[in-house]
């Protein structure tokens, strides 16, 4: 199936495959030993129509769209997790198409789906005010956008710890990740409205960790007049 809006979009806009095979064990052992699997849940309860991934991963998300979704369009820049997903996808009691694309200049027309949904990506996305702007673009007006994101800690500690790793090894150890990034004040300057949401830490338990303060909630792109 194609989706193609003309962007011109390189199937390998991102390519990290050490991390990549990193990240698809940590990922699952996340979600099964870390309760990361519940969080997806809550993420996606409720969603139907037509829906777009950005930074699908290896898919881990596709178990948990309800039956109400109609079609799943999820896009994956990195060429190893991109063929994990299209292994989950086939597993997926929804249709699911992984195509290939940046979150800077998604493959798809304007307006053309019901809700989007960003799980963990807003950290290593090169552009965020552009991405974000992308999904603004795809939404249709009233479309909700789904967001489980990690991002600045509020201790001065951790901040400033998370400050000085952003600026050196972090990123290139962990594939473009940045810790300190401000996800619901990014969404707001996108031209997003915030609707439910709320704080919680990733593992819930131990010692904090650089992407352990996290937010889960629900945004939504206004309607005309609204």
């Amino acid at each position: 199936m194609r989706h193609g809006s003309g962007s011109g979009v390189p199937g390998d806009a991102v390519h990290h495959p050490v991390f990549a095979r990193f990240y698809a064990r940590f990922s699952v052992a996340a979600d099964t030993r870390g309760g990361i699997a519940a969080n997806r849940a809550e993420l996606l309860s409720g969603l139907s129509g037509r829906v777009i991934e950005v930074g699908a991963g290896n898919g881990l998300n596709f178990a948990h769209y309800p039956a109400a979704v109609s079609e799943v369009v999820a896009i994956e820049p990195e060429r190893s997790l991109r063929r994990l997903a299209r292994e989950a996808a086939l597993r997926a009691d929804v249709p699911v198409d992984v195509v290939p694309g940046a979150a800077e200049a998604l493959p798809v027309k304007s307006e053309g789906f019901d809700a989007a949904v960003l799980s963990l990506v807003l950290c290593s996305v090169r552009d965020v005010p552009r991405a974000l702007g992308e999904i603004h673009r795809v939404l249709r007006p009233g479309g909700e956008l789904r967001f489980f994101e990690h991002g600045r800690a509020e201790g001065r500690v951790m901040a400033l710890t998370q400050r000085a790793l952003d600026r050196t090894v972090w990123p290139l150890l962990f594939g473009g990740c940045h810790t300190a990034r401000r996800p619901l004040a990014e969404l707001e300057a996108a031209g997003f409205e915030l609707g439910p949401h709320h704080a919680l830490r990733i593992p819930p338990q131990g010692p904090s960790l650089p992407t352990s303060a996290c937010v889960l909630g629900v945004a939504r792109r206004p309607s005309p007049g609204a």
